[in-house]
């Protein structure tokens, strides 16, 4: 984990008055997949419903002691359980829809297993952030509607993001917002009352937390599941469309990767540690799986190595599914990963090992037709798999020996996990008009600003000056116009004759003091509560 520290020196770039630019799907389009995300978005409003009416009748089947109505509130909890139980058996049907995320190529290819998105719950920020802005920035809160209006329209767009490049970028710009709107408002110290609501992806269970890091989870959840559609719609039929969806299936492991090991105690199934493990080694067979189909596609000759080869990268495929299907067969997670998704794995291990045992015979068929005098050669080309010598047995020994011959063998490429790269794309704070976020932050204090007048004597206003953005009260000298006033060492300037100065340099500073007319200047400034200034450090 990098950590990106800003202190005085900090630089900013204002944003364009137009905002962001990034919008999401059109949430009417009726396109396959906004209707399959329609209706998970139904399912889980319904599951939700279902839960809140279980929980009302299992406090009061635990509350009341009369029989009769002890028994008409059972009966009542065996209807809402089994609506539950058919609603997440549809929401298993839909996770299963696998073909809806697939490319439309009409070359034929084996699917791959795409994520649903996780669903969420508008929420209403603004009057939370405007309290805030009012009672620990001392600012009117309605001069922020704006920067408010624009953060919650980002909120609302990465909700439904197109299945490319430019929703990837949605969810990340939102990702990193959160960054800002964490140490701007979230203080440990004050609960703003905000409940972020997300639904499980696999379950239909919806969860809340106040929890900034909730959000941000799955926020990071759905930039996974974005990745594995967008990976599973690439036409496989071209070494391009291998690459991408490569490239996809490995970002999709490193988000859920980097999920699982920055993010604890979250509330729902599909981001539990364990359910994450799984999603990262589905993801890295996939991968896996896709590079079986590049050797396949590239490869033009039929000779010895080149079966021996594919005969290898297919072995490596089914050892890795078989790896997945063992994991998904344990407990928690067997109760709630959906069935196709198991026996679709099962299905691939059992393949792809099939292939390997077609690939190798073949292999074996061709070297028994290899002239004995070019056997030495074709041990030479053996050894190059290794960078010593393997033990054991001679190599002619093991040309012979189908299970010693696949370990001979190395793959063509392996798979990795990409970390999410955070500074892809370029964010700056919505709410940079509060001041640089190193001082003004909701960690920490200052005192109420208060203006004082200032008229230059023959020493200058009596003060030195040192930092930028914002320009620090170095020192005050005793009895000067600067100490009557009440200016304090490591006071923070903040305005000159009503003009914003958080975000001023040092000279621009000294020259807006310099230019003031003999009548005096009108400075405002605050004191910060702590000796030292926190340092907000960026994960």
């Amino acid at each position: 984990m990098t950590t990106e520290q800003e202190g005085d020196g900090e630089s900013f770039v204002q944003p364009q008055d137009s905002g962001s630019v990034r919008k999401g799907c059109d949430p009417f389009a009726q396109t396959q997949r906004s209707k399959l995300q329609h209706r998970r978005a139904r399912i889980n409003q319904q599951i939700n419903k279902e839960m809140r009416m279980r929980a009302g009748a299992e406090n009061l089947f635990r509350a009341t002691n009369n029989h009769k109505v002890k028994e008409t509130v059972a009966l009542e909890l065996s209807y809402v359980n089994s609506s539950l139980q058919l609603l997440k058996e549809e929401l298993e049907e839909l996770n299963s829809s696998v073909e809806v995320y697939q490319n439309d190529s009409e070359s034929i290819s084996v699917p791959m297993i795409p994520l649903g998105l996780k669903e969420t719950r508008e929420i209403d920020l603004t009057v939370p952030l405007m309290d805030v802005i009012h009672e620990h920035y001392y600012e009117d809160g309605s001069q922020f509607e704006k920067e408010i209006k624009e953060f919650m329209d980002l909120r609302q767009a990465m909700r439904t993001p197109t299945r490319n490049e430019a929703g990837l970028e949605l969810l990340m710009e939102y990702y990193s917002q959160l960054y800002y709107l964490e140490n701007r408002f979230f203080s440990p110290s004050k609960n703003l009352g905000i409940y972020f609501h997300w639904y499980d992806s696999l379950t239909g269970v919806p969860s809340c937390q106040r929890a900034l890091a909730f959000e941000k989870g799955s926020v990071l959840f759905n930039v996974g599941a974005l990745y594995t559609q967008i990976g599973a719609r690439q036409d496989r039929s071209t070494v391009e469309g291998i690459d991408n969806a490569i490239d996809a299936f490995q970002r999709s492991a490193g988000a859920f990767n980097y999920l699982k090991e920055n993010f604890s105690n979250a509330p729902s199934l599909d981001m539990s540690s364990a359910s994450l493990n799984i999603l990262v080694r589905l993801m890295i067979a996939q991968v896996q799986e896709c590079i079986f189909e590049k050797v396949m596609l590239t490869k033009t000759k039929h000779d010895f190595l080149t079966q021996l080869q594919i005969a290898q990268e297919a072995a490596k495929v089914d050892d890795i599914y078989a790896l997945v299907y063992q994991t998904m067969l344990q407990p928690p997670v067997k109760d709630y990963i959906p069935f196709s998704w198991t026996a679709m794995v099962q299905v691939k291990s059992q393949h792809f090992k099939a292939l390997s045992h077609y690939h190798a015979a073949i292999a074996l068929c061709e070297y028994s037709s290899i002239p004995e005098k070019e056997e030495n050669e074709y041990e030479k080309i053996f050894l190059q798999f290794h960078v010593t010598v393997p033990e054991g047995p001679s190599v002619n020994v093991l040309l012979h020996d189908h299970e010693e011959r696949q370990k001979l063998a190395k793959t063509e490429q392996k798979p990795e996990i990409k970390t999410p790269n955070f500074t892809k794309v370029k964010v700056t704070d919505l709410f940079y008009r509060l001041g640089p976020l190193s001082v003004f932050n909701a960690k920490s204090k200052w005192s109420p600003p208060r203006t004082v007048r200032l008229v230059k004597g023959e020493s200058g206003f009596g003060f030195t000056l040192r930092g930028d953005a914002p320009v620090l009260i170095a020192g005050v000298v005793a009895d000067g116009c600067a100490a009557e006033a009440g200016l304090k060492k490591s006071d923070y300037i903040v305005s000159i004759n009503g003009s914003d100065c958080k975000w001023s340099k040092h000279a621009e500073v000294v020259q807006a003091l310099k230019n003031i007319e003999d009548d005096g200047v009108d400075i405002s400034v605050i004191t910060p509560q702590c000796p030292e200034v926190q340092t907000v450090v960026r994960q």
